[in-house]
């Protein structure tokens, strides 16, 4: 076994034990948490209706009402024999990879007393699933991808497997094909239109060390450990192509997609949303800094579900989606702040302004003494005039600074919060 992968056992071990790190909580202006489970272990989460499933590694499979974002309560519990890592929802069943004890199956249709009704062991160690169809995908360590047919929840049998090129950690499908994220291996794409002989068609070898992927159109969207956010093109599934990536500030662990924007569990940096309209220029546009280690993510309308070791946390991500819009398509001549309207202000306020050329554009809010109150975002932006939001609701009554920077141009304009 070489090194890296010693030091890749070593982290899912450290998981496995709840050995997590606490960091202070600090959000941005545009994302904020509306509740949370604390003392728990949660490693991967999938949500359908009012109910979160999360994986909680040694206690199993917590079932979370999530029909008031704002006091989660669980309501149900399945104690899986192994580590529960990875789930995925379907229908009446929760679909759970359990380490050493592969693949079980929960029928979930009473969420107050879950039961399971089927398992198969798999060969290695199941670490991530996705079920498509009639089939469950099992993303299994040193033994690649297994395939099981679960159209008989009480009796699921094995019919096809791939021994993927590095440990297989994450899976998603769509189509006729399976994209496994294979740690030191980057991304494997794996033709299962045949599911009893699948069959890999090609591959990325991404820089760093990929641990989960979905894909969204023609792109597979790759949380790369230290590399970050890797966007690929596969719309020719035998010669995926990268062709853009956001260095995230953390490790990258979990990722989701909905619909301009990418959601990264970026363990000890949290949650980091990403605005992937242009593939090839992908640009944080909000972040939480989670108090737990955010190893995954689940994402319905405007809201994030996180799961973060010792802690299950709700966000509200809708001040972060569409935080800039762009006003027209006439090219201004000046770097200038317009306005912001209204001031003072209450809730929320719109700061207009314009940028004559392409370049790397800064927006934060300073306090009346100086000090940095949160960054609205930091990204390079095209030629034209833009409008954005301002939250107020990290903000007491008071007066700031908003501060505009386009390389090395820098403007203030001051603006006041009545509450």
């Amino acid at each position: 076994m070489n090194l890296h992968r010693c030091y890749t056992r070593l982290f899912l071990l450290l998981l496995f034990l709840g050995s997590f790190t606490i960091s202070f909580a600090q959000d941005s202006l545009n994302v904020r948490c509306l509740g949370r489970i604390w003392n728990t272990n949660s490693r991967d989460v999938a949500v359908q209706g009012n109910y979160a499933y999360v994986a909680d590694n040694s206690s199993g499979l917590r079932i979370i009402d999530i029909s008031n974002p704002e006091s989660p309560q669980q309501v149900g519990l399945y104690d899986t024999p192994g580590y529960a890592n990875g789930v995925t929802v379907s229908g009446n069943y929760a679909h759970v990879a359990d380490d050493n004890y592969g693949l079980r199956v929960i029928n979930i249709s009473n969420p107050a007393s879950p039961q399971e009704v089927g398992f198969y062991f798999t060969s290695g160690e199941a670490i991530g699933v996705k079920v498509f169809g009639n089939f469950a995908y099992v993303a299994d360590w040193d033994y690649g991808l297994r395939i099981i047919n679960v159209s008989n929840p009480a009796s699921p049998q094995e019919v096809g497997f791939y021994f993927t090129s590095g440990e297989a950690i994450g899976v998603t499908v769509s189509g006729n094909y399976a994209y496994v994220a294979t740690d030191y291996s980057g991304l494997r794409i794996i033709n299962v239109s045949n599911p009893a002989n699948p069959q890999e068609v090609g591959f990325y070898d991404t820089p760093g060390y990929a641990y989960d992927v979905t894909v969204s159109g023609s792109y597979a969207f790759v949380a790369d450990d230290y590399a970050g956010l890797r966007i690929i093109n596969v719309s020719n599934p035998e010669n995926p192509q990268e062709v853009g990536f956001y260095d995230t500030p953390g490790y990258s662990r979990g990722v989701t997609v909905s619909g301009n924007y990418a959601f990264v569990a970026n363990y000890s940096s949290g949650l980091r949303i990403i605005n992937i309209n242009s593939p090839t220029n992908p640009q944080e546009v909000g972040f939480y800094d989670t108090p737990g280690n955010a190893v995954d993510v689940s994402v319905v309308g405007d809201i994030a579900y996180v799961a973060a070791g010792q802690e299950f946390g709700i966000y509200d991500c809708s001040q972060a989606l569409g935080v800039v819009d762009r006003i027209g398509t006439a090219i201004p001549n000046d770097f200038k702040i317009e306005k912001i309207n209204p001031n003072p202000f209450n809730a929320t306020a719109t700061l207009t302004y314009t940028l004559p050329n392409t370049a790397a554009v800064k927006l934060e809010l300073f306090d009346i003494t100086g000090r940095s109150v949160g960054k609205l975002f930091d990204w390079t932006q095209d030629a034209g005039t833009y409008s954005v939001k301002i939250n107020s609701d990290n903000l007491s009554s008071g007066t700031y600074f908003a501060r505009l920077s386009a390389g090395t141009q820098s403007l203030s304009q001051k603006f006041v919060v009545l509450k």
